[in-house]
């Protein structure tokens, strides 16, 4: 298991890990949390190398996609840089990628009544005003779970605020940075239930952000 203790928080700079082998040739991983190697909840940023591909597999409790870097493609069609993606429970498909990918996945997490598909291309959505200067892209809710992306300008700090449900953020550009330290492009903060900071930046910053989804 690694990272599996919802009670802790956890900072991953993922710059820094190496990228380890997956069943798919050319398809490679830097696990973030998991809890076991091949099944049940991941959470992992995986590099598809250009004309890879990975075997049809079955989501049996979901999967949530962002893509990061390239186009990440299935039979259903292409997801270029910024797309966002869920696939429900019980869904299957066949990844690829032609000309090379990178993305972020968080398997088997979903709540099982969740069955809605969503496909957004973040490129093209519209930001909306949030509080002070925040700008929100709304992506995806289900009774406690809120998912988005969320645009901070410069020189800008929120409120402090407790994380009913907890928090996860991936730094997706600029850095993001709070009382406890300074998080990077491409960092995965887990916060538990209930813990709290007050975040700010000093650099125009997007974070992809997911509350309210862990155990109480």
């Amino acid at each position: 298991m690694l990272n599996m203790d919802f009670t802790k928080r956890v900072v991953i700079d993922s710059n820094h890990l190496e990228w380890v082998n997956s069943p798919s040739q050319g398809v490679l991983r830097k696990p973030l949390a998991r809890s076991d190697l091949q099944v049940g909840h991941v959470t992992s940023i995986v590099s598809y190398a250009p004309g890879s591909s990975f075997t049809q597999h079955n989501h049996p409790l979901g999967e949530e996609i962002f893509v990061l870097e390239g186009v990440f493609s299935d039979e259903r069609g292409d997801y270029p840089k910024g797309s966002y993606l869920r696939n429900p429970p019980g869904s299957k498909h066949s990844p690829f990628s032609r000309e090379g990918c990178v993305i972020f996945v968080k398997l088997n997490q979903f709540n099982s009544q969740d069955l809605k598909s969503v496909c957004i291309n973040t490129n093209e959505n519209k930001w909306l005003q949030g509080i002070g200067g925040l700008k929100v892209m709304p992506l995806h809710n289900f009774e406690h779970e809120n998912v988005a992306l969320v645009k901070w300008p410069e020189n800008e700090t929120f409120q402090a605020h407790r994380h009913f449900g907890g928090e996860e953020i991936l730094v997706l550009s600029g850095q993001f940075e709070d009382e406890f330290g300074a998080y990077p492009k491409n960092t995965w903060i887990r916060s538990p239930h209930m813990s709290e900071h007050l975040p700010f930046v000093k650099q125009e910053t997007v974070i992809l952000v997911k509350t309210g989804h862990l155990p109480l």
